[in-house]
């Protein structure tokens, strides 16, 4: 992708791809990784014989999953393959090297080499597997249990996309166990610095805590995609991120400790919204009284940019106008999710000079974010260069009308919510970051328990809605 600097208020902001889009009313692109999915045959469309023929490609492709009582099953694949002696020994020779991955070789021991020294036979077979097994799983989705990320809430899609079973096939039929089990490993280059950090810490703590967060990469996709926003809560601060480079950072303020922590989320952004609306929740309409406030002082609630009614029932709702005082500023970004999270504006640009901007409910709120709000029209919606000056003078108008509006990208974009206490900095340093939410001492717990087994893919915990944004 050719990158443009584009100049947005005096700054130097992102950059473009010039790949063309087939049609203006495509639907939006999901640009997140994802695992390939099969193709369904199209729907019949009145012609007879293509109709046939679907009809007899749906037959062939049933038949072997419906038995004769018309239950339908579904082969499981196996985890079990057919080892050699040879290839058992360059599984356990792979296994000493996994330390320098942040993982314990010990959990590996099941035996291996004992059933290596028997031959030959079943018992080669599922220990081999089982260990191998493991190893996939350690490396492509981490080793830490679920119940030890605390609010992590991201469904990591490697599973799905580099299953298991077909690890352990691929193995044994290339021969390469070494090269099938390193290629799980993350390709970021954050996960890279660690795992340099790794190779030479003697701290036992440093060391510790880089494991930690080298696991917690194992906890993302893979491969984040080509272009994304990362924001790091510890560090308080959005990436964004155009071929491993980062062409744009802003400070944040994140959520304050507690109830109303920032989850972890991977979601996608689909929108902007310009000069957006605030539905007070109810926990300040009724709690805190401002319905009624609102109802029985309409001068001071003009003055504040509230709007209330009330029902039939009494039941009173407060929307908050657009306008520099709205408790979202003037954009935000549309990522629906079942948290109500997003990152937005805020009028308390002020917060952003603290050192410690762990003060907001749950939401993320960002510095410059008109800045952003303009590049993430252009990057989701320019196919080339030439479309720029036309999207600029739109998003112009829209901010200047102060009207709510919802600016649809065609090209959306991921955002990752994410929580390292060491990593690589904004501006390129490997450091260590506050443990704002001290999520650090289950990971670590965890690192030093025995390996589990059978591990849950998603969070039990419950979501918190973040309901309550107002300004600090």
């Amino acid at each position: 992708m050719n990158i443009a600097k584009l100049l947005i208020a005096g700054s130097t902001v992102a950059a473009l791809a010039a790949s063309p889009v087939s049609a203006q009313n495509a639907p939006p692109q999901n640009i997140l990784p994802m695992r390939d999915i099969p193709k369904t045959a199209p729907e019949p469309d009145g012609d007879e014989p293509a109709a046939a023929e679907a009809a007899k490609d749906e037959k062939e492709t049933f038949d072997q999953v419906f038995m004769q009582q018309g239950e339908v099953v579904q082969e499981i694949p196996s985890l079990v393959g057919e080892w050699s002696v040879p290839q058992a020994e360059k599984l356990l020779a792979y296994i000493p090297s996994v330390k320098a991955e942040g993982l314990n070789p010990s959990d590996y021991d099941a035996g291996l080499r004992e059933a290596i020294a028997a031959g030959e036979g079943n018992a080669l077979n599922e220990i081999a597997s089982r260990v191998f097994v493991w190893l996939v799983e350690d490396l492509r989705d981490g080793r830490t249990p679920m119940e030890a990320r605390k609010q992590w809430f991201v469904v990591d899609p490697d599973p799905d996309r580099l299953p298991s079973h077909a690890m352990l096939e691929q193995a044994l039929a290339s021969g390469d166990i070494a090269g099938t089990l390193n290629a799980l490993t993350p390709v970021h280059a954050d996960y890279a610095r660690l795992k340099a950090q790794l190779a030479t810490a003697k701290d036992p703590a440093k060391r510790k805590l880089i494991r930690a967060n080298m696991d917690r990469w194992r906890w993302l996709p893979q491969d984040l995609g080509r272009q994304y926003l990362l924001t790091n809560v510890p560090e308080m601060q959005l990436r964004l991120t155009v071929g491993e480079k980062i062409i744009k950072s802003y400070r944040t303020v994140v959520g304050k400790p507690g109830r109303t922590a920032t989850p972890q989320l991977a979601e996608m952004v689909e929108a902007v919204i310009f000069n957006p609306t605030w539905t007070v929740p109810q926990s300040i309409v009724q709690g805190e009284g401002l319905g009624n406030k609102v109802l029985s002082n309409p001068g001071w609630a003009r003055r504040a940019g509230y709007k209330a009614t009330k029902g039939e029932n009494g039941w009173i709702t407060v929307v908050q106008q657009p306008g520099p005082n709205n408790s979202l500023g003037l954009m935000k970004l549309d990522m629906p999710n079942e948290h109500a999270i997003f990152l937005h504006d805020t009028p308390s640009r002020n917060l952003f000079e603290q050192d410690n901007r762990a003060l907001s409910h749950g939401c993320i709120r960002v510095k410059g974010a008109r800045e952003l709000a303009m590049t993430m029209s252009m990057l989701g919606n320019a196919d080339s260069r030439e479309d720029i000056p036309a999207i600029q003078e739109e998003v112009s108008q829209i901010t200047a009308s102060g009207e709510y509006t919802r600016y649809p990208m065609k090209k959306q974009w991921p955002v990752y919510i994410t929580y390292f206490t060491m990593g690589t900095d904004v501006d390129g340093q490997m450091r260590s970051f506050a443990d704002v939410y001290d999520r650090d001492a289950p990971v670590l717990a965890a690192l030093d328990a025995p390996r589990q087994n059978d591990r849950a893919r998603e969070t039990s915990e419950e979501v918190v809605e973040i309901i309550d944004d107002m300004q600090t």
